[in-house]
């Protein structure tokens, strides 16, 4: 029999293997501290065309899965990989998942999503009947895996085999809800009575994100600001009301970082390594960067701001666009990295060449340019309109790249605002170009103040967001709903 978990995590991606943004983050490191912890772990995932497996040498577990959908007989067969003692399992079905990106093209999203992720959930969950004990609890991740909670509420109805297992649901970003025809509902596998305002629809549209909420028996969000924010018009993405009447059942545990992949400490992709109570290796990784992006050799000493994240608005990438002329006239830097909406990717490139030596652009992105940009900066950008966690500003932290962000969501949970006397970066109260430039602004003058700023540097590498404290908050969410261990870990 195959290892069976106490908790098994399910979701659309997972670092080292595949990553688009936080939630291969998360997936990465919360399932494998709580297995370094004691707990029985395991997570599922999809095997994607684009995936590194070949360090972890997964084999085939089981062959022809029934999944039966879309259409009775249709199989998966399943790989299993151990990552760091922790079994990961692929599903594999070539027309789904092999394919060069997991979501969308830069023309738009895949046509096929829905069945592509009602597939992964009925083949997770048929791989969770096949190992023949199922886990005490099911944790899914974003409307990609939000149906797990459904499938799971009413097989417990009917099937004793299911009938110790618990939900738990986790919203990474709200906005993201997986919204569908209705014709695609009738062949998921959820009964009729699970199309309704109590159920699955939403404004008569199959919303898969909204099946998660509905029907887990906890929900999570990744800060407890944004868990306050999504009961409000302005950050419920119209499932406030929805939310609202789950919100007993509603808790906001905040993201950590993974310390073992960003310490600039022992960060392979580094110049030189660098820490709070020895600075030296950040000037080198600064020269490295500029050197690279072919950047004017005066920002060696003058600020160099940096940016990482998707090419759209939420992220407030307009915002920087807009004012990056007004960067470039202080002899500051700017490098950015990411992709998204092609507006913008043609904009910046504008002004990568209007600018050329004090704007660098990367469209796409690597992790190792991640790491670089990170280190080589001297302020790191996040105007972001809303960010349920955000886990850059929490790199940069550690990298002593104090950040200038927006205050929303977990951004300030994470970030003690300056002039406080515990300061580790720069918030400002509302998205806006004036508020925006306002912040950074301060941040340039405070830069200037050399015994200043690296106070603020070494305080912002000092916080500690690792993860076993928000660990053991999830570990106390499981045992709220029937999770119940046989002795103590």
């Amino acid at each position: 029999m195959e290892f069976v978990p106490d908790i098994c995590f399910v979701a659309s991606e997972i670092y080292p293997f595949s990553k688009t943004g936080g939630l291969a983050d998360v997936m990465g490191i919360l399932p494998l501290t709580l297995h370094k912890m004691g707990y029985k772990v395991s997570v599922i995932t999809p095997l994607y065309g684009r995936i590194s497996t070949s360090a972890y040498n997964p084999r085939l577990v089981y062959e022809d899965i029934n999944v039966g959908y879309p259409w009775p007989g249709v199989t998966a067969d399943v790989l299993r990989a151990d990552f760091k003692g922790m079994p990961v399992y692929f599903l594999d079905r070539g027309e789904y998942f092999d394919r060069r990106y997991h979501y969308c093209t830069y023309k738009g999203d895949y046509f096929d999503n829905c069945e592509r992720f009602i597939f992964f959930c009925r083949a997770a969950m048929a791989l969770i009947k096949a190992i023949g004990k199922a886990p005490r609890i099911v944790h899914s991740h974003d409307w990609h895996a939000a149906l797990m909670s459904p499938y799971i509420y009413y097989q417990r109805r009917t099937d004793t085999y299911w009938k110790n297992t618990s939900t738990v649901f986790t919203i990474h970003n709200l906005a993201f809800q997986g919204r569908f025809s209705v014709r695609l509902f009738w062949d998921c596998g959820l009964p009729y009575e699970a199309w309704g305002m109590e159920g699955v629809e939403f404004y008569d549209s199959f919303n898969l994100l909204k099946g998660g909420i509905t029907y887990s028996d906890k929900i999570t969000t990744v800060s407890p600001s944004y868990a306050e924010e999504i009961l409000t018009p302005e950050f419920g993405c119209g499932l406030e009301n929805v939310l609202q009447k789950r919100s007993k059942d509603l808790v906001g545990i905040l993201n950590g970082s993974d310390y073992e992949v960003w310490d600039p400490s022992r960060d392979r992709y580094l110049a030189a390594g660098y820490s709070s109570s020895d600075l030296y290796g950040k000037q080198a990784c600064k020269k490295e960067l500029l050197d690279q992006l072919c950047l004017s050799e005066k920002l060696l000493y003058r600020p160099v701001l940096g940016f990482i994240g998707r090419f759209r608005s939420q992220k407030g990438i307009d915002l920087l666009t807009e004012i990056i002329p007004d960067i470039v006239r202080q002899d500051v830097g700017v490098v950015l990295l990411g992709e998204g909406d092609a507006e913008y990717e043609a904009k910046l490139m504008n002004l990568v060449e209007a600018y050329h030596g004090h704007v660098a652009g990367i469209v796409g992105y690597t992790e190792e340019m991640a790491h670089k940009i990170q280190a080589g900066t001297d302020i790191f950008l996040m105007p972001s309109r809303y960010e349920p966690c955000g886990l850059t500003q929490m790199y940069s932290l550690r990298y002593g790249t104090p950040p200038v962000a927006t205050a929303v969501g977990g951004l300030k949970d994470t970030i003690v605002p300056y002039p406080a006397e515990h300061s580790t970066g720069f918030v400002f109260p509302e998205p806006t170009t004036k508020a925006f430039w306002n912040a950074i602004q301060n941040a340039l003058v405070l830069y200037q103040d050399t015994e200043s700023w690296k106070k603020m540097v070494v305080r912002g590498m000092q916080t500690d967001f690792s993860w076993t404290k928000s660990a053991r908050e999830y570990v106390e969410l499981y045992k709220q709903i029937g999770y119940v261990l046989d002795e103590e870990v």
